[in-house]
């Protein structure tokens, strides 16, 4: 039977309302969609706010998650309620690894995202850089809004590592940005292959989710109908 319950985990510097694309697809379609807002304070807050909105459920759900959503739901993956996961051009880590991990090393000739020194423990993007590296094809008064309106980024957050990443042993699917300048397609695609992930790929930015929701909705959907 297809899974009726679809879970959103946005990533860092925004919110849960830039799935609203995506939620207008999936509702139309007859899914139940939560967004859950994460704190963005620390790792295990943000995998906690997760299951909270898991626990409220009736039964199993798609659990997705973009960018540091990623790595959030590679460890909240494991609440009985999640059935499947789905990776929008998102961190997918193995045990021991966090988001700083996968990033402190980026290949040659690799963008490099624009994060701000931290202030008080906290990351933001460069505002003036803000749209052609996470919102290249978000038309430009939304990214400019976007910039605007970054929820700061704790590195508490970015350093807490996955114990048992949930894609060992739940079906995972995957969505490659191949535009994107925040995360590297080629990490991506290497982070999708080790998932042993049902991968497709799109024309799009980081900020794919906003641009392009309705391949973003079709993958969820397929992962939903495939279990």
């Amino acid at each position: 039977m297809a899974i009726k319950n679809i879970v959103l985990v946005h990533g860092n510097f925004v919110d849960g309302s830039g799935w609203q694309g995506v939620y207008d697809h999936l509702t139309t379609d007859g899914y139940r969609v939560a967004v859950v807002q994460i704190p963005n304070l620390s790792f295990g807050g943000d995998v906690a706010a997760t299951h909270q909105v898991l626990d409220g459920l009736d039964g199993p759900a798609v659990l997705v998650g973009h960018s540091y959503g990623g790595a959030v739901i590679t460890e909240a993956g494991h609440h009985p309620h999640a059935a499947a996961l789905v990776y929008i051009t998102a961190f997918a880590p193995d045990a021991g690894e966090s988001v700083n991990s996968l990033i402190a090393n980026p290949p040659p000739g690799a963008p490099v995202p624009p994060i701000l020194p931290p202030v008080n423990g906290f990351l933001l993007l460069d505002r003036d850089k803000f749209a052609a590296a996470f919102a290249a094809d978000v038309p430009g008064k939304l990214a400019a809004f976007m910039a605007d309106s970054q929820l700061p980024a704790a590195v508490d957050a970015l350093n807490g590592a996955v114990t048992e990443p949930a894609w060992r042993s739940k079906p995972s699917w995957y969505l490659v940005a191949t535009d994107d300048h925040m995360i590297p397609p080629a990490a991506q695609r290497t982070m999708s292959e080790r998932a042993k992930a049902t991968a497709t790929e799109t024309p799009g930015s980081h900020a794919v989710y906003v641009s392009r929701p309705a391949v973003v909705a079709s993958v969820i959907s397929q992962a939903a109908q495939g279990m």
